[in-house]
């Protein structure tokens, strides 16, 4: 059935049916305000459109492509298609978001960015742009997730950002997070660039915007290759959520199955999972509503993902909506059940996933297909900065 409601369009205060909207101290309402007048006036403005559109074309080298895996076809009886975001440059989904945002910040005169990453995609993103755009660049990120990103930890500080690590609670990303929000607070100068859709009204509509790119390239280049624009799945990964708000974006009025792929992690009865949608109940994290793993107290449960990515306890407000209203499905996937597609990918198709994108690859076994069904996984992001844990399993798979 054809939906009719349009997922990706909050209203006015930011809600997404009962998730999404600002709360934040007051001392950044003016900055959250700002931010949304701008954000409305660029999005139609045809200069800012043309220069964006330019970079995403001659820098970041899109369309990325539409790539038909053979093998996961074959084995998985379906057509599957990959959808080659590691092939953007710096390696992910994440320079979308990050050079539409510079090109925002530039416009609003700022010179400071400030930003939060967990897996460091993100973060080697923001000090890419910062880079190409000449503005300062701060990130900060969980003390746990420096040591097991360390290649892009050495990819920022060679762009010339300065990395900040968050030494509190789990040492990952929601604790990066909440240092970024301090910062901004007593830095109200500063542009907060938000990696995901997550956090106050607007970013997660404006980030969701900016990552739309994916599905409307899809949509054109499924055309080509089989003479329809819409497929029967889209599946992708999410923590916060980014690259499946991209890729679901244009297919949410149509018949498509959108899958949403959370991090197991040890199992959801195990006390170490990310698998928020499973685990979490409502509630407020980091400027806004949603779902989020939290005790009886409201005290945030610390999660865990074998991916630094991944390794969020909340989800996107709309992503949150989508799957209470049952318009996404969510799955989840463990840590190990992702390191084995990973292998099963890499072996087979000579592609390195990140570990973000091979638990939208291992949700495969857990899905039955008709053979004519169209199906399209976003592959957000390429392995290389999860080289040292893939290492680690490696004599175990080999």
């Amino acid at each position: 059935m054809i939906s009719t409601i349009d997922y990706k369009q909050p209203d006015e205060l930011g809600f997404y049916g009962d998730f999404g909207g600002a709360f934040i101290p007051e001392l950044l309402r003016p900055n959250v305000e700002e931010l949304n007048n701008a954000f409305l006036a660029m999005r139609d403005n045809a200069t800012f459109q043309e220069e964006f559109q330019d970079l995403l074309r001659n820098y970041v080298g899109r369309p990325s492509p539409l790539y038909y895996s053979q093998y996961l076809s074959e084995t998985y009886g379906a057509k599957i298609y990959l959808k080659r975001e590691d092939l953007n440059h710096t390696g992910s989904h994440k320079i979308n978001n990050a050079l539409g945002q510079i090109l925002l910040a530039q416009r609003m005169n700022k010179r400071k960015i400030i930003a939060e990453t967990g897996a460091g995609q993100h973060g080697v993103a923001t000090a890419t742009a910062c880079a190409l755009l000449k503005m300062e660049c701060i990130v900060f990120m969980g003390e746990k997730d420096m040591e097991r990103q360390a290649p892009n930890v050495q990819r920022m500080r060679m762009l010339g950002a300065t990395v900040i690590a968050a030494t509190s609670g789990s040492k990952t990303l929601k604790d990066a997070t909440n240092e970024a929000i301090r910062y901004w607070i007593n830095n109200p100068d500063a542009y907060y660039l938000i990696g995901s859709v997550v956090g106050p009204h607007p970013y997660p509509e404006m980030v969701a915007y900016f990552q739309s790119v994916i599905s409307q390239e899809i949509r054109s280049q499924l055309i080509e290759k089989e003479g329809k624009s819409v497929p029967d799945k889209v599946i992708a990964c999410v923590g916060g959520g980014s690259n499946a708000a991209g890729a679901f974006h244009h297919f949410y009025c149509e018949s498509t199955e959108l899958i949403a792929v959370e991090a197991g992690g040890m199992g959801v009865d195990s006390g170490k999972s990310a698998a928020t949608s499973a685990l979490g109940i409502d509630g407020v994290l980091h400027g806004s509503k949603t779902i989020l793993m939290q005790d009886e107290d409201g005290q945030v449960v610390e999660p865990h993902s074998i991916s630094a990515g991944l390794d969020y306890p909340g989800i996107g407000p709309e992503h949150a909506n989508a799957i209470r209203k049952e318009r996404t499905l969510a799955i989840n996937v463990t840590d190990q059940e992702a390191v084995d597609a990973a292998f099963e990918l890499t072996r087979n198709e000579g592609i390195i996933p990140a570990l973000e994108s091979a638990h939208a690859i291992a949700t495969l076994k857990k899905i039955n297909f008709k053979s004519d069904e169209i199906v399209v996984i976003n592959l957000s992001g390429r392995g290389d900065k999860d080289m040292s844990t893939y290492q680690k399993h490696y004599e175990s798979i080999s």
